[in-house]
């Protein structure tokens, strides 16, 4: 596999007749969407051995709309030089070195469709429009000329090679023009004889007609003529032949010096091989050309269904051509090829490159015919991506062109062995998910619900289950069966079965081996087994555990609920995202930390990634279900959605995360820091894979058509993207092309204009999706998906109804068009004066009687003598009959079945004249009501008049209208009015059923409130039916009180608390404190205190908590809060000033801790011993997670009150044992987030005459003494380094160094305190033995500071030093592994891209930083240490750590190496405060346990 990028790029843009070209050397390019992808062919490539030398590079950005043409300059030393032409109305000129724009021009006011660069002037570009009119620009003087010479639409244009004036043009309608540019667009030849739209112009390589020994066209036409003369040839025009491929099935030769065609040769019909194409789809014909250089006696053109010919055209009679790939079945494109460019690599090879419609572009070999290699691409959206767990290596993408590719990415004869998957699919693949133990078993969920089964291995169509999601479906998982699946003998039911979630909140359950069968809805399983009656919140995300024994749920609302197997008990429910849930993932179990596989990450619509280990809550099993409002680690950095999560199979608590802003971020999640972040899409983020084979490569795919393979190792950035940055992302991404019906063309400007439809790539169907966000899959986005393009003669809007407006700004140019042309109009007829328009007569009932009537006077006189005969005949004359037959209008003075004939007649003329109510009007005169209602029914011409009349046929027939005009007022959206005939006719529950399936839910709810019985079910299923639909688009309020209406107060409490702010969680907990629900009013109200506490407002945060009787405990920790935060503002230690605190924390006199429980007693009337049992019983049950450098302040500041809260009920209630575990777990959490001011406030404030009363409290034989001894010990700890840093800056406050981060490895601080001190106190003192002190300096301790020294003994714990030794020892061996693995992939990645000179340098400038701290120092040169060696290394530390005492693991101990090294600088600052006693222990611990690197260098200097 090769260890370098890849890109799978956008498809090729369709229906263009020039959109790709190539320039000897190697560079290709292709136009797709609204950029330009560039591939490297040939040797330059750099490409891995073995492989296909074609390697994609780059990406020209720029262009707001569909590219409809691109043409490089095929002049020597402008070969980086290239021009495109887009539907935003500009041409750009490149450079393809830089990347960037040269210059551009926006002449066009219509859309461009048809583009080349001049191949004899070098700084020529011409193009032209859909009007006709063409635009030549030279772009070094900078200089253009506008020419119009037919008013019809151009197609395609091409220079002529050997003339620098001649320009060939071919139109829609088959015309084709040979015009001078130099002389004004003056036309050479205008050459008749195709029918139909030319689509391609290619001129004969060499000059002169003497290559081709070539006759006059036998069917050749009239000799041509302008204007009606006969045109002369033109000296210009001579010796040269141009042949054009047109959509009427014929290529035509044509002779210049002639005027007139030489040869036609018509297509022949091939059958199809091995063409992987939808059969009921119908294609157009695109007929390209490509005229050999080096054989102008042949020429390629394509063919019906994707084949390539060459045609030998010095056998012009025989017609012969052979085929591209004959022996090698399946090679050509399977569908209609686009466009043909030819390409000479740096070894002259001579190469064809194509594109075409089945989305693949192929490299021809010219000797020999035959394909060398494909890159194929992608036609929508990349919306899922999945690596096949046993076959290794394949990966498996869903593409929203309706395909799925599977990529073989071990392939190492071809770098993109991809495969199509199209049959029975017909929409957007959204979600895919392998079989984990069966081979070749893909699971594939599309956008319109549809859920089934592929076989990779064979040609077979996929199995599709019979039940379908009423929306996308977004997410597939493979799990143990559950009833009534499980409830099956053993051979009766399968192992794994399938589960999708939709997007309407279901999860379904499918048997593998039934998909005709129903499938199965889990929630059924859910309500019965854990007695649920309120509404489930709908499911967004599903995910089992790898071993199959827990299920989470995401949901809608932001929850996440745990499940255990088999029968889905609830035992936990996370209530940490407050948004719809996009991605749950669970951390693998093959590690080396096995308890590892109980973390779960999960990523919502908020930007932030919640990681929750849930090992406790499992193993437990809780008999009622628990809620977790704290997470085990927090990742933030992402600025938009979290669409995919993955975890690294090769790493313990490595993450790879997709965002909506636009990168992919990698996380050392257990240190909760950013490591690498990739942004080379142009879009937004939809899925993220791990290769299971390279742990440094990561696969990735977004809404921008591409699908990338990146390396961790070479991410310039660690990082998402903040503030400039991702707004300069968020730019490029909007860069592209937004979702926007096509307008539709006024019929009445200047005559009909027909045009066809060129853009068939995917940018034709846009819809605007209106419906919120769900999964990350879509909002708005406007996915171009690739709809089977029939383009039609006229222009037909595509888009439905709900689409036709169109903002008038979509297009600058067009709209100023559009109102020059409007000008032309014929101005409207005057209004004619009021008293003529009164005395206009009213249309005739009987029109075409009366014309009769008006005939000559012949024709009445003869109209007489018929009647008369008519009369008075007393037999049936079959003459007169015919003559009344054919003069209908005499029924009228006859009998009554010819006055029937009469009114039947006048009645089809007004139909046919549109009059459709003089039609109904005739037939009430006839007295056939009720065939005017059946009538009208049929054509949907019921009027309210038609309606009102029907009761006089019967009641049965006023029914029946009523109905039917229902029906109709519905095909109108009239739902309303529709809803109201219903009611006419007592069918209130239809009515209702109709404005609610419309979403009319006002008006239905008012209906059925006045009309049906209070306690009908259908009421209430209205009401929970609109406050969903209003939940989910943000209605909160109004959902709230849709929740109320169907007594549902749980449901309404939840909605109004989605919003997230303190108003809305404050109105949430009272209304559920109203109806009942005390769980869940308390745990809004303390979410509610939470947010006002981010805020400070200490009196808001009281009064939420005021809210429930049980958060009592909760008002005690935050009053402790408050109070701490107030003295720490008073000592300006804190970072911001709130100014609504309550009076009682006003007051700073006496000790803290009596502070605090004098507020208690005053406040909240805490007194008993009892009350404070309470209390601390109720707190004691809440556990938070421990403390990181990267845990916020103010939640760190939070956990900590928690615990010093229970630290002063436990002192109130004297058990000291629990006071004593609580304070050390204050000052833990403050040391490991890294807040030394925090930890020195908690000893100043609870502490003040150090740790002696508690030790008196304690008593010698207490079981928590080695509690209390790492809590000695970390006091100690405090005051020795604050004693060291006031010895470093003796002229200054002591509080100066006080912000220090102190993180996990002490080592690290004694390493930059060390270096602190040498730097400010003396520049010798790390290198010499006996350092001195600084001069002019008196550095004298006071009492306190010596007995605080005299006491250090107990931070020289042997024990403590002999495991924190053993920790090290792990973590060393640890850091080595991971440095050898780094090691290992940069060798690999360095011999992969050998033989690219573009990335030789950049490896080799990013190596050098790495081996240059090695240089200086004998010391840091290690000899290689093999994987045995390190292994034992690790058992033994692992060994020894075992045998110490649990209550020694149990509790941290501050760095005793650190302690060390910390007093023998105080000692060597200040002589004789520090006995040699006491410095002898110290070096003797240094010598015995700093063997490691970090404490080498001070082991030298104090232990010489």
């Amino acid at each position: 596999m090769g260890q370098e990028p890849r890109t799978l790029p956008p498809s090729p843009n369709w229906y263009c007749s020039r959109c790709s070209d190539a320039v000897p050397g190697g560079l290709f390019g292709f136009a797709a969407r609204t950029s330009i992808f560039l591939v490297r062919v040939g040797p330059g490539a750099g490409a891995s051995a073995g492989t296909p030398p074609f390697r994609v590079v780059g990406e020209l950005v720029g262009h707001t709309e569909r590219i409809s043409g691109f043409t490089f300059s095929h002049h020597p030393g402008q070969y980086h030089l290239c021009a495109s032409s887009s539907d935003d109305g500009t041409v750009k000129i490149w450079d393809v070195e830089t990347k960037a724009v040269v210059t551009e021009h926006a002449f066009h006011q219509h859309t461009i469709s048809a583009l080349h660069w001049s191949p004899r002037v070098k700084d020529l570009i011409v193009s032209g429009d859909e009007k006709g009119v063409v635009y030549c620009y030279w772009l070094n003087r900078n200089d253009s000329q506008h020419l119009f010479i037919e008013p019809r639409t151009i197609f395609c244009l091409t220079c002529s090679p050997h003339h620098d004036d001649l320009v060939a043009i071919g139109y829609k309608d088959g015309i084709v023009v040979i015009m001078d540019i130099s002389k004004k667009g003056e036309v050479i030849h205008r050459l008749r004889g195709h029918d139909d739209e030319i689509h391609s112009i290619a001129w004969c390589p060499v000059p002169g007609e003497d290559c081709l020994s070539l006759g006059q066209e036998e069917s050749s036409e009239e000799p041509e003529t302008l204007n009606g003369k006969v045109t002369a040839r033109t000296p210009q025009s001579k010796g040269c032949y141009l042949a054009t491929g047109s959509k009427d099935h014929t290529i035509r030769i044509w002779s210049c010096s002639r005027g007139r065609g030489v040869m036609i040769l018509k297509l022949p019909f091939l059958k199809r091989r091995g063409g992987g194409i939808d059969p009921t789809v119908k294609e157009r014909l695109w007929l390209t050309l490509h005229w050999p250089s080096n054989q102008p006696t042949q020429l390629v053109s394509s063919c019906f269904g994707g084949e390539l010919l060459l045609w030998d055209l010095t056998q012009s009679w025989r017609r012969r051509y052979t085929l591209f790939s004959m022996s090698s079945e399946g090679q050509n494109h399977s569908r209609i090829v686009f466009n043909l460019c030819p390409l000479q690599t740096e070894d002259d090879r001579q190469l064809l490159l194509s594109t075409s419609m089945d989305r693949d572009v192929k490299c021809w070999d010219m000797a020999t015919l035959e394909c060398s290699w494909t890159l194929p691409s992608l036609g929508g959206f990349a919306y899922s991506l999945a690596f096949s767990p046993v076959d290794t290596g394949c990966l498996a993408i869903g593409v929203g062109d309706g395909m799925i590719r599977i990529w073989n990415t071990l392939s190492i004869k071809n770098n993109y062995d991809v495969k199509h998957f199209w049959q029975g699919v017909k929409s957007k693949v959204t979600s895919l998910c392998w079989h984990p133990n069966k081979e070749g078993c893909l699971a594939f969920g599309t956008d319109d619900g549809k859920v089934g089964l592929y076989d990779t291995y064979s040609n077979k169509p996929p199995q599709i289950s019979s039940t379908y999601h009423k929306k996308t479906v977004y997410t597939l998982a493979w799990g143990p069966p559950v009833p009534p699946v499980s409830l099956g003998g053993e051979g009766d039911r399968p192992s794994l079965t399938l589960y999708s979630c939709g997007g309407e909140g279901i999860v379904l359950q499918h048997n593998p081996w039934k998909l005709t069968g129903e499938a199965f809805d889990i929630n059924k399983l859910i309500r019965e087994t854990n007695s649920i009656k309120y509404k489930l919140p709908a499911h967004t995300e599903i995910s089992w555990k790898a071993d199959g024994k827990i299920l989470a749920l995401g949901n809608e609302d932001g929850s996440i609920e745990i499940f255990q197997f088999p029968n889905l008990k609830l035992i936990c429910t996370i209530q940490q995202h407050h948004k719809l849930v996009n991605t749950i993932s669970w951390h693998h179990a093959h590690g080396s930390q096995p308890e590892l596989s109980y973390l779960m990450a999960s990523g919502s619509n908020n930007a932030v990634i919640y990681v929750h280990n849930l090992k406790t809550v499992i193993e437990s099993n809780p008999e009622s279900p628990v809620t977790i409002t704290e997470p085990y680690r927090t990742l933030s950095g992402h600025t938009a959605k979290i669409t995919r999560l993955a975890w690294s199979p090769h790493h313990d608590g490595r993450l790879v995360s997709a965002s909506y802003d636009g990168t992919a971020q990698v996380w050392d999640v257990l240190r909760e820091e950013p490591l690498c972040n990739f942004r080379g899409h142009r879009g937004r983020l939809l899925c993220v894979a791990w290769c299971p084979l390279d742990p440094d490569c990561i696969y990735s795919g977004a809404d921008d058509f591409c699908v990338h393979k990146w390396l961790t190792s070479m991410q310039d950035h660690s990082r998402p993207p903040q503030g400039k940055k991702s707004i300069e992302l968020e730019k490029k991404r909007l860069s592209q092309p937004k979702p926007k019906p096509k307008k539709k063309k006024k019929p009445n400007l200047r005559g009909p204009v027909k045009q066809e439809l060129l853009d068939g790539t995917e940018e034709e169907s846009l819809k605007e999706n209106l419906e919120p966000v769900e999964n990350g899959v879509s909002d708005q986005e406007g996915e171009e998906e690739a709809q089977e393009p029939d383009p039609p003669r006229n222009l037909v809007s595509r888009e439905p109804a709900v689409c036709t407006s169109v903002s008038s700004g979509n297009e600058k140019s067009k709209g100023a068009i559009i109102n020059k042309i409007s000008f032309l109009k014929k101005e409207p007829p005057k209004e004619k004066p009021e008293a003529l328009i009164k005395k206009k007569k009213a249309r005739s009932m009987l029109p075409l009687s009366t014309s009769l009537d008006h005939r000559s006077k012949e024709e009445l006189h003869h109209d007489c003598l018929v009647l008369a005969t008519a009369k008075h005949s007393k037999e049936p004359n079959e003459d007169v009959s015919a003559d009344l037959e054919e003069r209908f209008h005499l029924g009228l003075f006859t009998d009554r079945p010819a006055l029937y004939k009469m009114i039947e007649t006048e009645g089809k003329g007004h139909l046919e004249n549109g009059h459709p109510e003089l039609f109904h009007q005739l037939m009430l005169w006839k007295g056939d009501l009720k065939g005017v209602l059946q009538t009208a029914a049929e054509r949907g011409e019921l009027t309210d008049n038609l309606v009102a009349l029907a009761p006089v046929a019967g009641y049965h027939v006023w029914l029946w209208a009523v109905e039917a005009f229902a029906k109709q007022l519905c095909f109108q959206d009239q739902y309303v009015k529709a809803a109201s005939h219903l009611l006419s006719i007592h069918k209130v529950y239809e009515a209702v059923e109709l404005l609610k399936s419309n979403h009319f839910y006002r008006e239905a709810i008012a209906i059925a409130k006045a009309r049906l019985r209070p306690e009908d079910p259908v009421l209430k299923d209205l009401y929970l039916s609109w406050g969903t639909i209003l939940e989910r688009d943000g209605h909160y309020a109004v959902a709230a009180k849709c929740y109320l209406g169907a007594a549902s107060a749980y449901d309404a409490a939840k909605v109004l608390a989605k919003k997230g702010d303190a108003a809305s969680l404050r109105t949430a907990a009272e209304l559920a404190a109203i109806a009942g629900e005390e769980e869940l009013s308390a745990s809004l109200a303390l979410r509610c205190a939470q947010e006002l506490l981010l805020a400070k407002n200490w009196v808001g945060a009281q009064e939420a908590l005021q809210l429930h009787e049980s958060l009592q405990a909760q008002r005690l920790v935050f009053c402790l809060l408050e109070l701490l935060s107030k003295h720490l503002e008073e000592k300006q230690l804190s970072e911001g000033k709130s100014s609504s605190y309550h009076d009682w924390a006003e007051g700073t006199k006496g000790p803290f801790t009596e502070r605090v429980t004098a507020v208690w007693k005053t406040i909240f009337s805490l007194d008993t011993p009892e009350q404070y049992r309470t209390a601390f019983e109720k707190l004691q049950t809440i556990k938070y997670p421990s403390a990181t450098s990267n845990t916020p302040s103010k939640q760190v500041l939070l956990h900590i009150c928690h615990d010093l809260t229970l630290a002063v009920l436990s002192q109130q209630v004297a058990s000291w044992d629990e006071a004593v575990q609580a304070l050390l777990q204050a000052v833990v959490r403050s040391y490991d987030s890294g807040n030394f001011t925090i930890m020195q406030e908690v000893h100043s404030a609870f502490l003040p005459d150090g740790c002696d009363y508690l030790r008196d409290k304690l008593g010698d034989h207490s079981p928590i003494t080695p509690a209390f001894k790492s809590l000695e010990a970390f006091f100690i700890y405090g005051r020795l380094y604050e004693i060291w840093w006031a010895l470093c800056s003796p002229c200054s406050d002591s509080s100066v160094s006080v912000r220090v981060c102190h993180r996990r490895t002490p080592v690290e601080q004694s390493q930059e305190a060390e270096n602190a001190s040498a730097e400010e106190a003396d520049p010798e003192a790390a290198s010499q033995p006996e350092p001195s002190k600084p001069p002019q300096l008196d550095l004298r301790l006071s009492k306190e500071s010596e007995r605080v020294l005299s006491s250090c003994q107990v931070l020289f714990s042997a024990q403590h030093a002999t495991l924190q030794s053993s920790q090290r020892t792990v973590a060393q061996v640890q850091e080595t592994l991971a440095e050898m693995i780094r090691q290992h992939q940069k060798s690999q990645l360095c011999k992969s891209t050998a033989n690219g000179p573009d990335q030789d340098s950049p490896q080799q400038e990013g190596e050098q930083p790495r081996s240059s701290p090695q240089s200086p120092g004998k010391e840091e040169k290690h000899e290689p240490v093999s994987l045995p060696e390190l292994t034992k290394r690790l058992t033994e530390a692992n060994e020894k750590m075992a045998k110490f005492p649990e209550n020694i693991k149990k509790w941290p101990f501050p760095d005793v190496l650190e302690c060390c090294l910390v007093l023998l600088h105080i000692g060597s600052q200040c002589p004789g405060y520090v006995t040699q006693e006491i410095q002898q222990q110290a070096q003797e611990l240094l010598k015995k346990y700093g063997n490691s690197k970090a404490y080498k260098r001070y082991c030298q200097t104090f232990c010489a």
